[in-house]
């Protein structure tokens, strides 16, 4: 067995590590076996890089799980984590990003995890003796306060999505200190490693990824609705707002038109959708895990499809792909036209922009008002300004 461990773990690794992945991360993913945090899955499944849900809440929907190695691994580097360094996690989960951190800080480092959930905390913490790093101090607490016994830190990183940064976390880094975290832009999520610059804390880099969005009183206004059962048609929201029939306008008559541009999976999950979801109030995103309302998403995934567009009241439209390539968009409802006209514009804007990407976005957070204009995100504590190197 402990054979079939290490062949699975290695080639786990092998995968990883064609992302880009540093040495320094490459030895810690392994040195710290995943399978002791998730105890009750077959090896095939744990070395898979794919995230796991480990819980689900009384309505069935996923609340914690064990992250797709390949987005730990790039955050770690982006967290540039060294010996004998302070590091606050917010989100234990099972554990096993936290015996990844206590190895990369080492005997001489000290690691704090903090989660809302006093399960997970008390599991995540038998799951931690078993793999060698009972050092790892757990706090089970609402992480959005940080844990300021233990501060300052070198590092904070949060492995659940945030909606705002934290006020608590920024005032327990110490000098030099760096954050990392899944940061809301708009209903799509960024990993964004921010250090302080000029009185306020500035990007240095931004990578796309997708995690459990943060419970309890510092959780953002992203909201999930449920519109059918039988093939588990959800539409996705970057705030609560009201929409109308949205089932009657997709089984009604269609508008298509073409925006008579061409882009891959990659640009379109990373460059226009991020384009859309800060551009575009009505942004929305919508996904079904058995086939029943969605045409032919441009996005067929491991186990649900999805499709991303604009949503006003009874009025839907979405992206799709034509039989050239080129992105079509497909309007619903008694306004169809107009919101479908209005969707092929931002996309064609996104294209006369040159297409940005997540790599050349900037992202500076102020506690106050930002000394300019420009591409503005206000949160609770934060306003963040948006801007892209290239541009």
């Amino acid at each position: 067995m402990m054979a079939q461990w290490h062949a699975l773990r290695e080639e786990l690794v092998s995968q990883v590590r064609t992302w880009g992945i540093s040495e320094v991360v490459t030895g810690a993913l392994r040195a710290v076996p995943r399978h002791v945090f998730l105890p009750d899955l077959p090896a095939e499944t744990v070395y898979q890089d794919d995230a796991i849900v480990t819980k689900r809440d009384a309505d069935g929907q996923p609340i914690s799980s064990s992250s797709q190695p390949a987005i730990m691994a790039l955050m770690l580097d982006q967290l540039g984590v060294e010996p004998g360094q302070r590091v606050l996690e917010i989100g234990t989960g099972t554990g096993y990003n936290a015996a990844l951190l206590a190895h990369l800080v080492g005997p001489e480092g000290q690691v704090v995890s903090v989660d809302i959930d006093p399960e997970l905390v008390t599991l995540a913490g038998e799951h931690l003796a078993v793999a060698g790093h009972p050092e790892v101090r757990l706090v089970c607490a609402d992480g959005s306060g940080g844990f300021p016994p233990g501060a300052p830190y070198d590092r904070v990183i949060a492995t659940v999505g945030v909606w705002d940064l934290a006020p608590a976390w920024l005032e327990q880094l110490g000098p030099g200190g760096r954050l990392v975290a899944p940061l809301d832009l708009r209903g799509v999520q960024r990993s964004v490693a921010m250090e302080r610059a000029d009185g306020h804390w500035t990007s240095r880099s931004v990578l796309p990824c997708g995690f459990m969005r943060m419970r309890g009183p510092f959780a953002g206004p992203e909201t999930t609705l449920a519109l059918d059962r039988e093939s588990d048609l959800t539409i996705s929201l970057p705030e609560t707002s009201e929409i109308g029939d949205v089932l009657a306008a997709l089984d009604g008559p269609v508008v298509e038109l073409s925006t008579e541009i061409s882009v891959g999976l990659s640009q379109l999950l990373d460059g226009l959708s991020l384009w859309l979801a800060v551009h575009e109030p009505r942004w929305c995103t919508m996904s079904e895990a058995r086939p029943g309302w969605l045409a032919s998403p441009p996005l067929d995934l491991t186990g649900f499809r999805m499709a991303v567009g604009i949503v006003e009241r009874d009025n839907l439209c979405m992206l799709e792909p034509s039989p050239d390539g080129t992105l079509i968009v497909r309007g619903h409802g008694p306004d169809r036209l107009r919101l479908a006209g209005e969707l092929v514009t931002h996309v064609q804007a996104w294209d006369m922009a040159d297409r940005p990407m997540t790599a050349g976005l900037r992202i500076d957070a102020y506690l106050g008002d930002p000394p300019h204009g420009g591409l503005l995100l206000r949160k609770r504590h934060t306003t963040l300004a948006l801007s892209w190197r290239d541009s």
